[in-house]
């Protein structure tokens, strides 16, 4: 069954029906479903769906002309293959298509490119002299980003400013990857998620009706399954020096978020070259920088600031347990490894998901307008500003600290502070307190409001002050997890 994808299917479906021709450039890392969401949108509709190989150029023209020509065209009486990519794209006009848009999609684009460096000129010039105003719909999907975003959609490149549509998929948020899951609980849903992320390759290797321990000892962890080697696999497609790779990411998952802490944990003493690794990965979209939510554009384009996190949660997972244990593994000591290091970490580690499922659930809130205002901009904050302390004169005092979700509204005149607990205990009343101390000296000047986001719900005190405080608002588990559960 195919699940989630409703904003991209849309997308594509939209860019079909408009009355004019199409070239969508539709890429995204490796596994992240591209494939699988085109033959879901080519469904139903008259198409050809080309799957390039990592082959010479005279091989892959081949096999485009067979499949091609397998089509009622006019060059199958005359041919059996085509002469060059000219006269091959040239033929899509005589798809015999009717009224319907002439579809065709290339699949894995960049290694088409490869074999024959010419064929975006070729593109090009079809494009603009027929394919652009006939009932065509050209789409290009690609993995390496790297290609895409430096090559193809650059100025330089022939096919500069042709493209109608531009897509970047990402992974699924966590609503989509929860409806794998169908079963589990509200609790389990979002530890699994913290396992697998998004992507639906991993979690379509997860068998729903085994518990989130059995599938991580059997899918995860056990020699030979797909998760145990795709860290690898993806790493040696898409890098080289691996062990350097390996290193760098295992300091990330390990909670060393700056610069010259992961350059020290690595052991890559030269910190502008941790810098271009961790660039790379972050094109590869397994790490990102992030800034607290306030920060401005000249503080983002310095190197040194920011903290860097792995934004792939299936790779944090790898890296904290099944990297750092690989020979337990390769032995064989499944049981072992999840009972004594996995099991007893696990619910911490999916405290930091919990955060990002805590974000998506108020992205969802403002779309529905079940905010008290519209943020124009929410993350995580971090700086300084006061905290309890009982010891100072007024009970504050200024310290380093963050904030786990904060939203601003327009000209800053509005905030949502919100925190995160994901505990086997209830939100109790002093941390409530604790959260509604920062930021103090803004209050004279901007409305308020306080979010509190609570895996195992909110002790009394907390019920009986939302109850008086309309600025308070309480989510329990159920009710994030089960935002959505109409859709």
């Amino acid at each position: 069954m195919f699940i989630g994808r409703e904003t991209e299917l849309r997308f594509l479906q939209d860019k079909y029906e408009e009355n004019k021709g199409q070239l969508i450039v539709l890429y995204g890392r490796r596994r992240v479903g591209k494939t699988e969401t085109l033959r879901e949108f080519c469904k139903g509709k008259p198409h050809i769906f080309f799957s390039c190989t990592q082959s010479t150029d005279r091989v892959q023209l081949a096999k485009f002309s067979k499949q091609l020509l397998r089509e009622d065209i006019p060059a199958k009486q005359y041919i059996t293959e085509f002469a060059d990519w000219e006269k091959a794209f040239r033929a899509i006009l005589d798809l015999p298509y009717g009224e319907k848009k002439k579809l065709i999609v290339i699949d894995e684009f960049p290694y088409m490119c490869k074999g024959n460096k010419s064929i975006p000129s070729i593109l090009q010039n079809l494009w603009d002299t027929v394919f652009k105003d006939s009932k065509v719909m050209i789409i290009l999907c690609g993995s390496a980003m790297s290609f895409i975003e430096k090559e193809l959609l650059a100025e330089k490149n022939p096919l500069y400013g042709r493209a109608t549509g531009i897509y970047k998929m990402k992974e699924m948020g966590f609503y989509d990857a929860a409806r794998f899951f169908p079963n589990y609980s509200e609790k389990d849903k979002v530890i699994v998620y913290a396992v697998l992320g998004g992507i639906p390759h991993y979690l379509n290797q997860f068998n729903p009706e085994l518990s989130v321990a059995e599938n991580i000892k059997r899918n995860i962890l056990t020699k030979g399954s797909v998760l145990y080697s795709e860290v690898e696999f993806l790493l040696h497609q898409e890098l080289r020096e691996t062990p350097i790779y390996n290193s760098i990411i295992e300091a990330v998952a390990l909670g060393n978020t700056r610069l010259n802490d992961i350059s020290q944990k690595s052991l890559v003493e030269d910190t502008s070259k941790t810098s271009v690794y961790l660039r790379n990965l972050i094109e590869l979209g397994i790490v990102e920088r992030e800034f607290s939510v306030d920060v401005g554009t000249k503080e983002k384009a310095n190197t040194n600031r920011g903290a860097y996190r792995l934004t792939d949660n299936f790779f944090r997972f790898w890296y904290a347990f099944g990297f750092a244990n690989l020979s337990q593994l390769e032995d064989g000591d499944i049981e072992g490894v999840y009972e004594y290091l996995i099991e007893p970490a696990l619910h911490e580690f999916t405290s930091l998901t919990f955060e990002d499922v805590c974000k998506e659930f108020v992205r969802e809130l403002q779309k529905k307008n079940a905010l008290p205002f519209r943020y124009t901009k929410m993350g995580r904050w971090t700086g300084k500003t006061t905290v309890r302390d009982k010891s100072a004169e007024n009970g504050l005092r200024a310290a380093e600290t963050e904030i786990d979700l904060l939203a601003i509204g327009a000209g800053s005149k509005e905030y949502l502070v919100g925190e995160c607990k994901f505990k086997g205990r209830p939100f109790d009343y002093s941390e409530y307190l604790d959260t509604a101390a920062k930021l103090t000296p803004l209050k004279e000047k901007a409305k308020f409001y306080y979010a509190l986001f609570s895996e195992s719900g909110f002790d009394e005190k907390i019920k009986a002050e939302a109850a008086a405080v309309k600025e308070l608002y309480l989510y329990d588990l159920k009710a994030i997890v089960n935002l959505n559960s109409d859709m």
